[in-house]
């Protein structure tokens, strides 16, 4: 909507007729597309899926208020004939409605903060017929916010700085008559994040932001909304709600969400990609969080466990993806298969009671281990090592003893041996190319955070779009000057004296320091 209620609320026929040619196109074209807009949302949902009209919706013939009233009357006729019952009592207490009840006092914010800096926004333009307005002419304050923010000191004071803005809004008078407020920005949400939004009207700023997604997502700290607000009030004086710190850690998740389409990126153009998933409950759905890490970043997504995902975000990769056994992943032609869940199977096999599985995984836990030592001494050699060629023997007999044993009926026998046959190549793979990585810690290393963290965050989708960059910074002990999420909040902050689709609060200098030095 182009007018808001305040400025329709203003419009009658003197101030149409004040208007000159031009101003009164421009207002013209801006109540047309309110119109339209108007009716869409009039017919929106008017008919069902099966074509008949919805309950509730104009034309539908019968309101939902009606409905419930004739129910009302045909379980009251329904009673008066009825024989009477045993005696009921007269009056029947009704159920207690969940949540705050009417009349009930409320609850406020009671501290008092000495401000530090006060900013007045002002509208660019009339809302009526477009023509700009000079700012602090005829202008009156109508309302504000006071946002609580973290600034970082210099070399000289150093340490953290709580600081305090008072943001007036106001509202000038354009040359016809017609007062224009200014309204607070409103940022673009990834859809699949419903029910949050991103707005300049929030208590707390981009450098406080940024310490409490530390406190509750850091590998240090993992505190939970209760324990974050005891930090706040004991280190810095400051009283935050629960409810406040709920959302503003679903505002910064929403804030990075743009930058993963540059990870995306990266991640489909690395040479060598490492990915494991586990298990993400989320309000009762088996989900699962993915990781994918390339050489310069670390891409997360809680999605489903089939090939859906993969097949999505991998379209034309052509490097190396070094995973586990899951059947999603054989689909990849140049693909690397995790020693260490093997080597951990065939150790269980050789300790087995079974003669046969012990002398089975006897053999498999020897040829890995002796082909990982002459990978290792390929690695440190002067020239390359046909490694394939030099134990053609050993693999013929492991390939010989997996199909005497995929009919085994031992289960962790015939399961191993499978494993080995299905992804043959893929296992061996490494003997062609000795710099290839033998396991998948990377990947391991990547969700273990995640996985401890996982009862503490309730397996929400917003906390783990935040480490996408810190593990492959800190892995290859490199600090980047700014970490993703200040830049992130920075630029999709909205603010109320750019454009809708402008540009950003400042974001406080060193904050980025903040993040990096805890959070990873």
């Amino acid at each position: 909507m182009h007018l808001s209620d305040h400025s329709l609320r203003q419009l009658d026929e003197a101030y149409l007729s004040s208007l000159g040619e031009e101003a009164l196109r421009v207002l013209s074209v801006k109540l047309l597309d309110d119109l339209k807009e108007a009716r869409e949302r009039l017919n929106q949902g008017r008919l069902t899926a099966r074509g008949h009209p919805a309950a509730g919706h104009p034309g539908s013939g019968v309101s939902a208020r009606a409905k419930r009233a004739k129910r009302t009357d045909s379980g009251e006729r329904d009673l008066a004939t009825a024989e009477p019952a045993e005696a009921k009592s007269a009056t029947v207490k009704p159920a207690r409605k969940a949540g705050k009840q009417p009349g009930a006092p409320g609850v406020g914010r009671t501290q008092v903060l000495r401000t530090h800096e006060e900013q007045a926004h002002y509208p660019v333009a009339c809302a009526g017929c477009g023509r700009p307005l000079t700012e602090g002419v005829g202008t009156v304050a109508y309302t504000g916010f006071q946002a609580v923010d973290l600034h970082w000191g210099d070399p000289a004071a150093p340490g953290l700085l709580l600081w305090v803005v008072d943001t007036a809004t106001t509202r000038p008078l354009a040359p016809a008559g017609h007062w224009t407020r200014a309204e607070a920005g409103q940022g673009v949400v990834d859809p699949l994040l419903g029910g949050i939004t991103l707005s300049e009207w929030r208590r707390v700023g981009a450098g406080l932001a940024t310490l409490i997604v530390a406190l509750a997502l850091a590998l240090r700290f993992r505190l939970s909304r209760a324990r974050i607000r005891e930090f706040l009030m004991d280190g810095l004086g400051v009283t935050l709600s629960v409810g406040t710190l709920h959302q503003t850690l679903h505002e910064a998740g929403a804030a990075v969400a743009p930058d993963e389409e540059e990870l995306a990126a990266v991640v489909l153009a690395s040479r060598l990609l490492h990915a494991d998933e586990t298990s993400w409950p989320e309000q009762g759905q088996g989900l699962w969080l993915w990781a994918f890490i390339a050489t310069t970043g670390t891409l997360y997504y809680v999605a489903g466990r089939g090939k859906e995902l993969l097949e999505n975000l991998l379209v034309g990769f052509t490097g190396w993806l070094m995973s586990d056994g899951w059947i999603a992943y054989r689909s990849f032609p140049r693909r690397l298969r995790c020693w260490a869940h093997l080597i951990r199977k065939a150790r269980g096999l050789a300790e087995s009671y079974h003669r046969d599985t012990r002398a089975f995984g006897t053999q498999v836990l020897n040829l890995l281990e002796t082909l990982m030592a002459a990978v290792y001494a390929a690695r440190e050699g002067p020239s390359a090592v046909d490694l394939p060629s030099q134990f053609t023997r050993e693999l013929a007999d492991m390939h010989a003893a997996c199909e005497r044993q995929r009919d085994s009926a031992h289960d962790p026998t015939r399961a191993l041996a499978v494993e080995l046959l299905n992804d043959w190549d893929a296992i061996f793979q490494v003997l062609r190319h000795p710099e290839l990585p033998l396991t998948n810690n990377a990947a391991e290393c990547a969700l273990r955070h995640w996985v401890i963290l996982r009862t503490l965050s309730l397996g929400t989708r917003t906390a783990v779009r935040f480490p996408s960059r810190g593990p492959a910074c800190q892995r290859h002990r490199y600090l980047p000057p700014a970490w993703p999420l200040s830049m992130a909040l920075s630029r999709n902050a909205p603010s109320l004296t750019d454009a809708p689709d402008g540009l950003s609060l400042p974001y406080p200098k060193g904050s980025e320091r903040l993040l990096n030095n805890l959070l990873f």
